[in-house]
């Protein structure tokens, strides 16, 4: 019986596995929440292959020196799709100087609009933002005398996640938290790349605990050095010390 051979998905690095990828006017996914799971090494070779004119799909836009933030300080971003960009005063100044545009989503609908968009729905109704600015411009539908607004689903030319392990196949498992965003987007890239941290080899991985699989993964590097920043330390006195 003829053996089907699985394509090679492994790539020697970042700035390889953006090969051909990385054009100006692109749309690029990166998950992550804050600065847990964000796919840092990729994010760090869109910055270096000079891309302009992007538009940005994140929870969040990094922080001045990390993250999406990186593409921020260098001009490469035209456009955030975002729930929150309160860390990152680059983003302000670029944005109140008329110089970014960004489309604001409440964090539920953003993590819907990216499901949809990988699950192929066009778009979908919700009550979240009826009545304040985002609904402004939207279609508004009565179900059961309850108003809601519709919403799009969201895709990109790229999606860029971050995962802790992988097999070959590019089949992903991500570690707690850092889950957040990854998987949806993952779905929802024309092409999609996710950086790991450790690479195992074919069927080592559980299938039970498989949580991104490999038809919608395309490249995948084993990234190194990871800095896994935390964006605000908040810490409490111990019991019986002075304050």
């Amino acid at each position: 019986m003829e053996r089907r051979v699985l394509a090679n998905k492994l790539y020697d690095d970042a700035e390889s596995a953006l090969a051909g990828l990385a054009k100006d006017g692109i749309t690029v996914m990166a998950g992550g929440f804050g600065l847990c799971g964000i796919p840092e090494k990729l994010i760090e070779a869109l910055r270096d292959s000079g891309a302009k004119d992007l538009t940005c799909i994140s929870n969040n836009a990094g922080v001045d020196d990390f993250g999406l933030g990186l593409l921020l300080q260098t001009r490469q971003i035209r456009k955030m799709i975002s729930s929150y960009v309160g860390e990152n005063k680059e983003f302000e100044r670029q944005y109140l100087g008329g110089e970014l545009e960004l489309e604001f989503n409440p964090q539920g609908t953003l993590a819907e609009r990216c499901r949809a968009g990988g699950a192929g729905i066009p778009g979908f109704y919700t009550k979240t933002g009826v009545g304040t600015l985002v609904a402004e411009g939207k279609e508004h539908k009565e179900f059961d005398g309850e108003t809601y607004i519709m919403e799009t689903g969201l895709t990109a030319d790229i999606a860029l996640v971050k995962a802790w392990k992988a097999d070959p196949a590019g089949n992903l498992i991500y570690r707690k938290t850092a889950r957040n965003f990854n998987p949806v987007m993952a779905t929802a890239g024309k092409v999609t790349i996710a950086e790991v941290e450790e690479l195992v080899g074919p069927g080592e991985l559980d299938p039970d605990c498989i949580q991104t699989p490999g038809i919608f993964v395309q490249r995948l590097i084993v990234g190194k050095n990871y800095e896994k920043r935390i964006e605000q330390r908040t810490v409490s006195a111990a019991a019986g010390a002075e304050v």
